[in-house]
């Protein structure tokens, strides 16, 4: 599913011209609008994910759209080596790296009676163990450049949601990457924050995942845009972010989470 992001120009167009953004996750959904919007700020970006095909034609879209560089790297954030080596590539090829998405995730329905070994471990691997490989493998990159991480997050497990003990379980732990990277890499001019999305429209979460929420208890009385979490992303990335690490910036609506307990869920193995 592409999702398409329009997104009103808040900040300057130029804001982050001369910088560069790896984005896991970066060909679709949420995290292709985040890496839209740096694009359409100035950023060249790099996209990273497991579908080379798949990868490409966004990147082709994108540059289509906003006239920018968007370069597509296939890997799985899994292998220790595939992230090396794509973060190799973007430095021999831009010389520099300012800032970094973790966006990769994977995640399904599943209750903790049909929820298999290997499907628990796997959304672990790609959600946890992909945030803190790619933050490894990059983050001397971003000391020299001072730059800035986001770590993609969710809402999941503030509440407790049937059927995600797998996701909310690795958000939960990225949430606290977030804070443990903030406090040892502030001193190196490196800051790090979390964006959690909540319900957003249009996505292929929520089409999987939308039947476990009522929708209807957002106090904002609308889903969230996927344009919500890109300017966000602007923002937190930009100077006007200069002071703020350590954050998870909620973007939710405040959205108070009514569970669907009809719903019965597929299993699905790994």
């Amino acid at each position: 599913m592409t999702v398409v992001v329009e997104t009103t120009q808040i900040f300057k167009d130029n804001l982050f011209k001369g910088k560069v953004l790896f984005c896991s996750g970066g060909g679709s959904g949420i995290c292709r609008s985040m890496t839209e919007a740096m694009v359409n700020h100035g950023a060249k970006a790099v996209i990273f994910s497991r579908s080379k095909d798949k990868l490409e034609k966004a990147a082709r879209e994108m540059c289509l759209k906003t006239g920018g560089e968007v370069f597509a790297i296939a890997g799985d954030v899994r292998n220790p080596a595939d992230i090396e080596r794509a973060i190799k590539v973007t430095i021999e090829k831009y010389g520099q790296l300012d800032f970094l998405i973790n966006g990769a995730a994977g995640n399904f329905l599943s209750s903790f009676n049909d929820l298999s070994y290997n499907a628990f471990r796997t959304v672990i691997e790609i959600d946890l163990l992909g945030t803190f490989n790619l933050t490894k493998a990059a983050v001397e990159h971003l000391k020299k450049s001072k730059g800035a991480i986001i770590n993609v997050s969710a809402t999941l497990h503030y509440t407790g949601t049937p059927f995600q003990q797998h996701a909310g379980a690795a958000k939960a732990a990225i949430d606290a990457l977030t804070k443990h990277w903030a406090v040892e890499l502030g001193p190196h001019g490196v800051r790090v924050n979390g964006i959690a999305p909540g319900p957003i429209a249009s996505t292929v979460g929520m089409e999987k995942l939308g039947p476990a929420f009522d929708t209807k208890g957002v106090p904002l009385q609308r889903m969230g845009e996927v344009q919500d979490i890109a300017q966000s992303t602007v923002f937190l990335f930009s100077e006007g972010a200069s002071y703020i690490t350590g954050v998870v910036l909620v973007v939710d609506g405040k959205h108070l989470i009514k569970i669907k307990h009809t719903h019965t869920p597929i299993h699905i193995s790994y």
